[in-house]
């Protein structure tokens, strides 16, 4: 299946756009509630990119179907990022040796447990 060039610009401007905005582990620790996995710039380009293929189907349903299925292959590779990247950022910062204090330890744990809650909900 092959994408069209606009899909293609989408997804990196919505990556760009996505490297700009704040992740969940630059959050301040006492903030316990899960953040959404995308930004809304990135969220948004997403959405405004399924309505176009889904307004494309009644012209050919083929092609949007094909660009569906690279929206959505595209939308998971780059929730695996968005993980695997925090979970690196989260293993970094207890994993520095034995010097690390309770609290670091404390504040590290409270941030999985953050990762794993916004895990479950997907």
């Amino acid at each position: 299946m092959s994408t069209d060039k606009h899909t293609d610009d989408v997804a990196r401007g919505m990556a760009t756009a996505a490297a700009a905005e704040p992740h969940a582990h630059e959050r301040h620790p006492s903030d316990e509630r899960p953040m959404p996995i995308f930004g809304g710039t990135e969220a948004a380009g997403y959405r405004t990119q399924w309505d176009a293929i889904q307004t494309g189907f009644v012209d050919e349903p083929r092609r949007a179907v094909e660009e569906a299925d690279a929206l959505v292959a595209l939308v998971i590779k780059r929730l695996s990022a968005v993980f695997a990247d925090e979970r690196g950022a989260l293993e970094h910062q207890w994993g520095r040796g034995d010097e690390i204090s309770t609290e670091d330890l404390r504040v590290a744990l409270r941030k999985y447990r953050s990762f794993f809650e916004r895990l479950l909900s997907l």
